[in-house]
């Protein structure tokens, strides 16, 4: 018996607003959907040397058999790719291959490569179309969606980047079958995030049954469910404040710190794991202030193990401190900080960097004896 086609379609209601396409068999329908939202007459695929030999030809197929000259590049994969040489590198590209302003970049893969390409689409001719097209579980439920690009910078992560919202996304969520168990798991970062910040009833879900590499295996729908169920919080989050000047910083939560992990052991744990820490800081923190319940802490840290998030911070505060002071979100001498107040409800609060400080060191302090995530 043929498997049956999972799909959902989600408006996100932006300035400039597009579809999020989340089911199966969705690589062969690209070039389709493409022609049906974009138009254009040449297609650029950026993906990355883990992806494209898995995913490019299908969907190059796809692009070609829908009238469109489509060529491929791809580079590095990983963090240290997300560099401003890659992205003159794909801009060259476009330029070698004639892209017009009419036509499309086709962002298939992780997080970096959507971040890269999204960029590359922003930046040329001052904005040419673009689709996104995530083929891990943490591109498909945060970074895909928002109109977030951007490219790390010596001193930081994604200190140079732009809002430019696709045109579409494309989520086949059968990609998520190549996943390793630590990229699965990794993923899980934003899905915890999500339900922490936004609904507490999938918090209780995830308690019930986490959303793990082996779910996906035997319940392949319900894991679409799920992808659609955090894709859904974090559009009406976007949708609410495009821009990030005020609601949309919720999804930062455990991100600050989370940053100053990521950058001060050089990106080698993944961001999920490492917003899995900073949450788990920044809940003690709150619950050691009294700002949280001490359940919040134990249930965000218990989820967290639940998903497979293992990890540990290893850097001294003081360490983490100067990588945090380059985060986006400080503003002087302050920075916005997402503080728990019960599972489901959270606030954005600008705070003093001192005080800052000191929310790290409680947050490091309080977990001595429970290193992990």
């Amino acid at each position: 018996m043929a498997e049956s086609k999972i799909y959902y379609t989600l408006d996100v209601d932006t300035g400039r607003p597009y579809q999020v396409h989340i089911g199966t068999f969705l690589l062969e329908a690209a070039g389709a959907i493409a022609r049906e939202v974009c138009g254009g007459a040449r297609a650029v695929v950026v993906t990355d040397s883990n992806v494209g030999p898995l995913y490019a030809q299908p969907v190059l197929k796809s692009l070609q058999d829908a009238g469109y000259a489509a060529s491929q590049y791809t580079f590095e994969a990983g963090e240290a790719s997300k560099r401003a040489d890659t992205l003159i590198d794909i801009l060259e590209f476009m330029a070698a291959h004639e892209l017009t302003r009419s036509d499309i970049v086709v962002a298939l893969g992780g997080g970096v490569v959507g971040d890269v390409a999204g960029f590359a689409a922003a930046t040329y001719m001052r904005g040419c179309r673009f689709i996104q097209m995530p083929t891990s579980l943490l591109a498909m439920v945060d970074s895909s969606v928002g109109g977030k690009t951007a490219i790390d910078l010596a001193a930081g992560k994604n200190l140079a980047g732009a809002f430019w919202q696709p045109s579409v996304v494309i989520a086949d969520v059968g990609c998520l079958a190549t996943l390793s168990s630590e990229q699965f798991a990794d993923g899980c970062g934003e899905v915890v995030k999500h339900a922490a910040i936004a609904d507490a009833d999938l918090f209780a879900e995830l308690e019930r049954t986490p959303l793990t590499l082996e779910l996906l295996m035997r319940d392949l729908p319900r894991v679409a469910y799920l992808v659609a169920r955090n894709i859904d919080i974090k559009r009406a989050v976007v949708v609410a404040d495009e821009r990030e000047t005020g609601t949309r910083k919720l999804l930062n939560f455990g991100h600050s710190i989370g940053h100053a992990i990521e950058s001060c052991a050089a990106y080698s744990l993944g961001h999920g794991t490492c917003v899995a820490l900073g949450m788990g800081a920044i809940c003690r923190a709150a619950a050691h202030r009294g700002i949280c319940d001490a359940d919040v802490p134990e249930r965000i840290v218990a989820l967290c193990r639940a998903h497979g998030l293992q990890g540990s911070n290893t850097f001294p505060v003081d360490e983490l401190y100067a990588a945090a002071l380059h985060d986006k979100k400080r503003a002087g001498d302050e920075i916005d900080v997402v503080l728990p107040h019960r599972i489901g409800a959270c606030s954005i609060e600008r705070i003093p960097l001192a005080e800052f400080r000191s929310l790290i060191e409680e947050g490091l302090s309080e977990s001595e004896g429970d290193a992990q995530c």
